[in-house]
């Protein structure tokens, strides 16, 4: 029979991503991006690790909380100190975590130098228009979609 959490009567050390502490997701975005930048795959910091790509996986989404010793143990294989994992205490660093966030996110850091790439000027602006256009239109089927009729009629009024 497992643990209960008594705080949230879920099974203990089982925390579904939309319950999972902005530490834990800020340090697993921050693993993320690390790897990424180091052009190392889930596996290949699995193994360093010794654990599987599925526990990197967890740990990377905020889904398992990454121990100190794993997180030594990631910080050495990612040629960092621990503390850039972790992150600073301080009102600046929730914009570096929402940056983090961001950038963890798959295909984000490519699509970033792909754009860094780019001459500054029109080609710049017509792809920034392009994804926007990409994204409102997923929010307006989304909004369609979902049945409730305040996100449908927001979209439509202008």
């Amino acid at each position: 029979m497992s643990r209960i959490d008594r705080e949230t009567s879920r099974p203990a050390g089982r925390e579904p991503e939309s319950f999972a502490d902005p530490v834990d997701v800020a340090v697993g975005a921050r693993i993320r991006l690390l790897r990424k930048l180091r052009g190392l795959s889930q596996q290949a910091l699995a193994d360093a690790a010794g654990v599987t790509f599925q526990q990197i996986q967890k740990y990377e989404r905020g889904a398992n909380r990454v121990s100190a010793s794993m997180l030594a143990r990631i910080a050495a294989t990612l040629n960092t100190p621990v503390s850039e994992l972790f992150g600073e205490v301080s009102p600046a660093s929730g914009a570096i975590d929402q940056v983090a966030v961001l950038l963890a996110q798959p295909g984000a850091l490519e699509l970033l130098h792909a754009f860094a790439e780019l001459p500054r000027g029109q080609s710049r602006a017509a792809l920034v228009d392009f994804i926007r256009s990409l994204a409102a239109e997923r929010r307006d089927w989304a909004a369609a979609t979902s049945g409730d009729p305040e996100l449908t009629r927001a979209r439509s009024t202008p």
